[in-house]
């Protein structure tokens, strides 16, 4: 799965994607490129070692998530032409998008808009992801109006009926009503899924904590939460984090400790990356290799399948399927 990292200037967002991917981008200075840093984080899934000593796996292939630290999304686009082209090319290709929110307060880095205010900056920045829908919206919509009159008759009912759709989307952004949250069919949905509105992405908040703030982390999600219940939301320090990546385990672990930092922060982003998106992991384990398989939630035994391979899906039949539990409990497919 791809998600991107976005957010204001200075929120964090480079310092996060190399504690996620163990990366290596210069921090602080990105803000005037637009080209992104695009890393890979393993989903990290204890299950794997475990079944891979039980069926002498020669390797384990975990799933991974692909992050794009996007430069930073412009603010007051709707004056200034809309969203640059390159930044709004990583975003339409993205799954979900994952809101880095800055809470820590450092003096040496000016926040831009002078004040450290979460709530704002989530209103913010989703405001500017409403105008580049609308900007897209009202080109199509023209486009759409000009091919009616002189469209023929029996091609009408099908540009009419995507021009109503639209107007309607349309009147309700105009609105701050963001596609998640307009009530659209199942098949409006799928109709809408070409034009990659960013409204419509499912979206992860991320609160970035200054070390002082850890042991008010719970309270700070639940604020974000309270206000905008609509996003999951989870916090962490990413300069903490990727300061520790220069640690052992052990050692990492234990200053993590005399901090109050979770010891799975960062573990927990990836994981709910893949929960916004509705995805579940299937296994599969062998003398080849054991590898974990990201899917929909609801995908049907075929479709899962042909994840594998193809030519399964093809051919499917039926598939044999062992719960985790029980086949780590009876030690081998043959028990």
């Amino acid at each position: 799965m791809k998600a991107a990292i976005i957010g204001l200037r200075h929120s964090g967002k480079t310092t996060l994607f190399n504690a996620i991917t163990g990366g290596a981008a210069e921090v602080g200075s990105y803000s005037s490129a637009l080209k992104p840093n695009i890393g890979v984080r393993k989903v990290d899934d204890p299950r794997l070692a475990i079944l891979a000593r039980l069926t002498n796996s020669a390797r384990i292939v975990p799933a991974e998530v692909q992050l794009t630290d996007i430069a930073y999304v412009p603010h007051g686009q709707r004056d200034s032409g809309g969203m640059p082209a390159e930044v709004l090319g990583y975003l339409t290709t993205a799954e979900a998008l994952l809101q880095v929110v800055r809470v820590f307060e450092d003096p040496s880095v000016p926040h831009p808009l002078e004040t450290v205010d979460p709530v704002r900056d989530v209103a913010n920045l989703d405001m500017e992801l409403t105008f580049s829908d609308l900007s897209i919206l009202e080109r199509r919509v023209l486009r759409l109006k000009e091919k009616l009159k002189a469209a023929k008759s029996t091609e009408r009912p099908t540009l009419q009926h995507e021009l109503d759709l639209l107007e309607r989307i349309k009147k309700d952004l105009e609105n701050d009503i963001p596609l998640r949250r307009q009530q659209l069919t199942v098949d409006e949905r799928k109709a809408l899924l070409g034009y990659q509105f960013l409204t419509a992405k499912p979206m992860l908040l991320v609160a970035n904590l200054g070390e002082d703030q850890l042991s008010h982390a719970s309270e700070i999600e639940s604020e974000l939460s309270t206000a905008y219940p609509d996003f999951k939301v989870l916090s962490v320090c990413a300069r903490l984090e990727m300061e520790l990546r220069e640690l052992s385990d052990e050692e990492a672990s234990e200053y993590r400790e005399a901090v109050g930092a979770s010891p799975d922060s960062i573990s927990r982003i990836v994981s709910a990356c893949m929960d916004v998106l509705g995805l579940i992991t299937f296994l599969t384990t062998g003398p080849d290799e054991t590898r974990a398989w990201s899917i929909e939630k609801g995908t049907v035994a075929p479709k899962a399948a042909g994840k594998v391979h193809s030519d399964i899906e093809k051919g499917f039949i039926r598939a044999e399927v062992i719960p985790y539990e029980d086949f780590v409990a009876a030690g081998s497919e043959h028990e």
